[in-house]
């Protein structure tokens, strides 16, 4: 039997749908997910197609994204890449690397997407929906949409927003960001851009972000009802707990809430950027101020700098080298500054990096093997196929610390024979996942292939007193903060504060 046939034996799939991107649908979803583990149902996330580059692997080695990942971690069940089945990952020039439930299948430009890509990725977003409901017939799906339902330009090829919620007959919901202005026009423009059959699928509007008396938006709200015939189900207000950015723009609006660090860190702004929610831990560390750097600069204020990773790795290595910043990285590390790379920053650090098959942004043979900064004696070679894994290793340093993360990367590193190698020892016991120098001076220069090296308790704080006792700071004698603990915090507060404001049986049948 189709599932299509089988739908009215299921639970009602509710779908979260935005006026905008960046409206708070994805924070919306994870708060639902937790209401309604809590109220004991069995709820699932679900994204049909999701744009980019903040990405997780499952315990398959599928890749999915880390949004979908945190709203699992909300149903209190482990992540799948069946949750996020079509994952584009940008590579700059309107070009996107496709990954088909979990696993790397091409690259498309935006131009020839739909023409090539539309119906594989119907038919893999089916399979996932008919997986799911095959393994889990009590479950209720919560699905995320994607930017706007109604963008008329796009709305043929639009893969993940209204084709599934009328496919699956989902329960909808209409999400406004007030903070940002327009609200009223953003509700009724996107309501009447939709057909009628669609339009009947919006069974609440909530209105996200308000700041202030929640009661002065009465009027407001009588007039949405009044205008749409859709009742205003939710008035979330500001939330201030630091939540994961859903996009690279809420990236750039994050500021950090600490107006006293002890710490201050600066994480390089890459043009390709990837996996910034590797960055959650620290934001949640109160004696901790995070920075942005975009532009070349004197990096002496940053008790220790990030280089993130990167989904174009060469191309960001020029941009680092073009700007200044490759320069104002040796200055920092010469006068005994302390520097971390992750995944792509590793790769930065080293001496060379070589791309013979144009994988990671070179786009011409002069760009195929460049210099990288210098700081670590490693050499990287990026070969076709890229490594996704789950990681369970034993750190050696900072402190002996048993360490899970997980990888995404192209690209292979060895020691450089061409410099002395000497100084430089690794991190872990598995001796391919990362690299340390010590500075005469106290400094470190380090760099690690693991993807939520932050996550783990022991190793971040025993990193953090390495700074701290650069700084003639006391040490923290804290026990471990769970960071995971943390989350889970997050997540209850993020669902309780939408659970008092949202009238969440109005759209569950």
């Amino acid at each position: 039997m189709k599932l299509e046939e089988k739908l009215h034996e299921l639970k009602k799939p509710i779908m979260v749908l935005g006026t905008s991107s960046g409206a708070g649908k994805s924070l919306t979803v994870t708060a639902i997910c937790r209401i309604l583990k809590n109220l004991g149902e069995e709820p699932i996330p679900f994204k049909g197609q999701n744009m980019s580059n903040n990405a997780w692997v499952d315990w398959d080695g599928g890749e999915m994204a880390y949004s979908q990942a945190l709203q699992a971690f909300a149903c209190g069940i482990n992540p799948s890449s069946e949750m996020n089945p079509i994952l584009l990952k940008p590579q700059g020039n309107s070009i996107s690397e496709v990954i088909h439930l979990g696993k790397s299948i091409g690259t498309t430009s935006a131009k020839n997407y739909y023409k090539d890509w539309f119906m594989p990725g119907w038919e893999v977003i089916k399979k996932s929906l008919k997986s799911i409901y095959k393994s889990n017939p009590n479950c209720r799906l919560i699905i995320e949409g994607a930017g706007s339902p109604v963008e008329m330009n796009l709305i043929h090829r639009d893969l993940t927003n209204l084709k599934i919620a009328k496919y699956l007959k989902a329960n909808c919901i209409l999400v406004t960001d007030i903070e940002r202005g327009g609200v009223f026009a953003q509700i009724v423009g996107t309501l009447e851009l939709m057909k009628p059959e669609e339009k009947k699928l919006i069974k609440g509007i909530i209105i996200n972000r308000f700041r202030g008396d929640l009661s002065l938006f009465e009027e407001g709200k009588k007039w949405i009802e009044e205008k749409t015939q859709i009742p205003v189900i939710g008035i979330i207000p500001w939330l201030n707990d630091s939540f994961p950015p859903e996009d690279s723009l809420d990236l750039l609006e994050k500021k950090s809430r600490f107006k006293n660090p002890e710490i201050k860190v600066g994480i390089i702004k890459l043009p390709s950027i990837s996996n910034f929610s590797d960055f959650d831990p620290l934001e949640n560390e109160d004696s901790i101020l995070i920075e942005w750097i975009e532009e070349s600069q004197n990096l002496m204020k940053y008790d220790f700098i990030i280089i993130p990773g990167s989904k174009q790795t060469i191309k960001d290595q020029i941009f680092l080298e073009k700007s200044g910043l490759t320069q104002d990285l040796r200055v920092y590390a010469n006068n005994n500054g302390n520097i971390i790379g992750i995944c792509g920053g590793l790769q930065m650090l080293g001496t060379t990096l070589e791309d013979p098959y144009f994988k990671e942004g070179s786009k011409n043979f002069s760009e195929q093997k460049i210099k990288g900064i210098g700081l670590l004696p490693l050499k990287t070679t990026f070969f076709k196929k890229k490594l996704t894994r789950q990681i369970n290793s034993v750190s050696v340093w900072p402190c002996k610390s048993e360490i899970n993360g997980f990888e995404i990367h192209n690209g292979q590193t060895e020691l450089d024979n061409l410099q002395s190698s000497l100084k430089i020892k690794t991190i872990f016991k598995d001796l391919d996942l990362g690299w340390y120098i010590e500075n005469n001076g106290g400094g470190t220069i380090a760099g690690t292939y693991i993807h939520g090296i932050f996550e783990n308790d022991s190793w971040r704080d025993q990193y953090i007193n390495l700074i701290r006792k650069n700084k003639n700071l006391p040490k923290l004698n804290k026990k471990p903060i769970s960071y995971r603990l943390k989350r889970e915090s997050i997540i209850n507060n993020l669902a309780n504060e939408f659970h008092k404001h949202l009238n969440i049986k109005s759209f569950l049948n």
